[in-house]
């Protein structure tokens, strides 16, 4: 009987033990090819590598050189490289090895209330930090805080983190990143040196995405480059994020302008001009299907905001009358659209004004 019940046990374990060898296989063989999205595979990996920023990247090679940082404030509009800077900073100045231990990096995702500035950063910036390598090299006897969007961190937690700075500035230098200057207290702004990160240039862009697409065999025309580039307005990361989605929806062949019109979610101008005309033709009936159509099609309103105030302001086929009414209205839609409101009640009222104001003097 112990036989019987021993044996099928024992055959079992064979194709078990199999399996599981198949299974560890193949999650390695995964991990060998495992895709990384663009952003990350050609982020920066030392600071000689970002783009545009000139007065950043000088400052920090200087430091670089002297092995010593003062507490940063970076700030400016997303995808012009805040985070990818300091990182690379960090890895010139720790390497590879040391990096994971000398550096805490504290996103909006992660808990940042006034607890764990009490904690959380107040423990590790009180730890001790060496001054060598295992490369031999010498390394700064620092650690590096990164508390990326800090313009989210409360009052209360932005106060508390006063006094860490000053307390541990022998043994951790702090560095803020934030999209606007003005949400931070004046306590830390006065203790930082300030960086203000420009907006990327169109021909800086350009090189880039054409490096990316040399490297990655993207087949894309210059003028497709150039419209991408319009559509990401500064933003490299949402410029290289673009590319990388039209090359898979395309899958090897040319991208064009109205493929990057689609997958950004840009309203073509034929449908902006359609409702131009349908404003100035003064039928509220026409106006109101063309509204529809607009919203049926999945069109983000607060997008033809943007882009209808570019036409109305650059036109020269309205007053300064005209465009400053126009212009007033799409600020009140844009905030009632943050806001929560309908978009159609909102479109329909925008339009409304726009009629009103091109069909009253003819």
């Amino acid at each position: 009987m112990q036989a019987f019940l021993k044996g099928p046990a024992s055959i079992s374990t064979k194709p078990v033990a199999a399996k599981e060898k198949s299974a560890a296989g193949s999650s390695g063989e995964g991990k060998r090819t495992k895709p990384i999205p663009w952003v990350e595979k050609y982020r920066p990996k030392n600071v000689d590598e970002v783009a545009f920023q000139d007065e950043v990247v000088a400052v920090l090679k200087k430091s670089l050189e002297g092995a010593d940082l003062p507490n940063l404030l970076f700030y400016g509009p997303p995808g012009t490289g805040k985070t990818s800077t300091i990182l690379a900073a960090a890895r010139e100045l720790f390497g590879p090895e040391l990096f994971r231990q000398r550096v805490l990096e504290l996103n909006a995702s992660d808990e940042r209330g006034i607890q764990v500035i009490r904690e959380k950063v107040k423990a590790f910036a009180q730890l001790t930090a060496s001054g060598t390598r295992s490369d031999g090299k010498m390394c700064p006897p620092f650690k590096i805080v990164i508390l990326d969007e800090a313009d989210s961190m409360t009052s209360a937690a932005q106060a508390a983190l006063r006094r860490t700075m000053e307390k541990e500035s022998k043994t951790t230098r702090f560095c803020l990143i934030c999209n606007y200057i003005s949400r931070i207290i004046e306590p830390l702004t006065s203790r930082c040196s300030k960086f203000r990160f420009k907006p990327l240039s169109d021909s800086i862009q350009q090189q880039r995405l054409l490096d990316v697409s040399e490297k990655e065999h993207v087949k894309i025309s210059n003028e497709a480059v150039s419209y991408l580039v319009k559509v990401s307005e500064g933003d490299l990361r949402k410029a290289i994020t673009f590319l990388q989605s039209a090359t898979r929806l395309m899958g090897g062949n040319e991208i064009t302008e109205k493929i990057i019109t689609e997958i950004a979610g840009v309203i073509p101008k034929e449908t902006i001009d359609e409702l131009l005309l349908g404003c100035q033709s003064g039928s509220f009936e026409k106006l109101e299907t063309l509204a529809k159509n607009l919203i049926n099609e999945g069109f983000a309103v607060a997008q033809l905001v943007n882009q209808l105030h570019d036409t109305i302001v650059e036109s020269e086929d309205y007053s300064d009358k005209q465009k400053s009414a126009i212009v007033e209205k799409l600020a009140e839609v844009d905030k009632c659209l943050a806001d929560g409101a309908d978009e159609f009640l909102q479109l329909m009222s925008l339009c409304a004004l726009v009629m009103q104001q091109l069909t009253q003097n003819t």
